[in-house]
């Protein structure tokens, strides 16, 4: 098994060969850095040219140039979407689902993009798809597929809260966790969940399970909703971190109450 690349700390020290195999989708960016600097449109032209899907990219590229702003989410999100349209109108699911196990991440964050934008399947069979995307080895297509399915999480909310409140015993730490990230109050770089901040208690289903779990990642996600939460509902945070340090007094409880806190303890 080969060493894994740790990656340029900037985009000036990314050698030429690996910045252009990336561009070509062969191998997987290693760090944010890396992410950030591929050009997401020269992967999507290689990607149609080896899979002989040329006719698509001028209505994806001239959808991603009418971008008011333009950035790795937005284009990201703009070509998944546009590979979903054009997959669509030419009953080409087939290429659509080769997309999620590519080699390149960007390729699966795109894949993660159709999968949680596609209005052809309810809820309940999306989150199911999207579990793939959540337990992927890549961290950009991790925060992707959360952010890709957020809308519908948020406009069906009971229902996502039900069935992710069963990922939080999956043995795979990352589905644990985007069961915890994807429905948090505030979340980034995305639209908050208006009744969530209102009401934070809906979201137990998916904490109280949590709240002492071996994983940091996890931790650092149910620690970081509830700070979420906790700058519209204080009181709230605080009795359920009393709560839990009472019940669960251990290293895991502890470590995210002092996350949940810590807006709080600003004050």
């Amino acid at each position: 098994m080969a060493e894994k690349r740790k990656g340029a700390r900037s985009m000036k020290d990314i050698p030429g060969d690996i910045l252009e195999q990336m561009n070509r989708g062969e191998i997987e960016t290693a760090n944010l850095t890396e992410w950030l600097a591929v050009d997401q449109r020269l992967l999507l032209k290689s990607l149609l040219h080896q899979n002989e899907r040329t006719a698509y990219l001028d209505p994806i590229l001239e959808h991603v140039n009418q971008l008011k702003k333009q950035t790795v989410n937005t284009v990201n999100e703009a070509i998944g979407t546009g590979l979903l349209r054009l997959s669509h109108q030419h009953q080409d699911e087939e290429f659509l689902s080769r997309l999620s196990t590519h080699p390149a991440d960007l390729v699966r964050c795109w894949a993660a993009y159709a999968t949680g934008r596609n209005s052809r399947i309810d809820l309940k069979q999306k989150l199911k798809n999207i579990q793939h995307f959540a337990s992927d080895s890549h961290f950009g297509v991790r925060e992707i597929c959360w952010m890709a399915v957020r809308p519908d999480i948020s406009t069906n909310l009971s229902e996502s809260l039900l069935i992710l409140s069963e990922w939080t015993t999956n043995t795979d730490e990352n589905i644990r966790r985007f069961a915890s990230e994807s429905t948090r109050p505030r979340g980034v770089w995305c639209e908050h969940i208006q009744e969530l901040k209102q009401n934070p208690g809906l979201g137990l289903g998916i904490l109280e399970p949590l709240r002492s779990d071996s994983s940091k990642y996890v931790q650092d996600s149910v620690g970081n909703w509830l700070n979420d939460a906790s700058k519209s509902q204080p009181e709230f945070v605080t009795e359920i971190c009393d709560e839990w340090l009472r019940e669960s007094p251990v290293k895991e409880t502890e470590y995210i109450v002092r996350k949940a806190l810590r807006t709080i303890n600003k004050k």
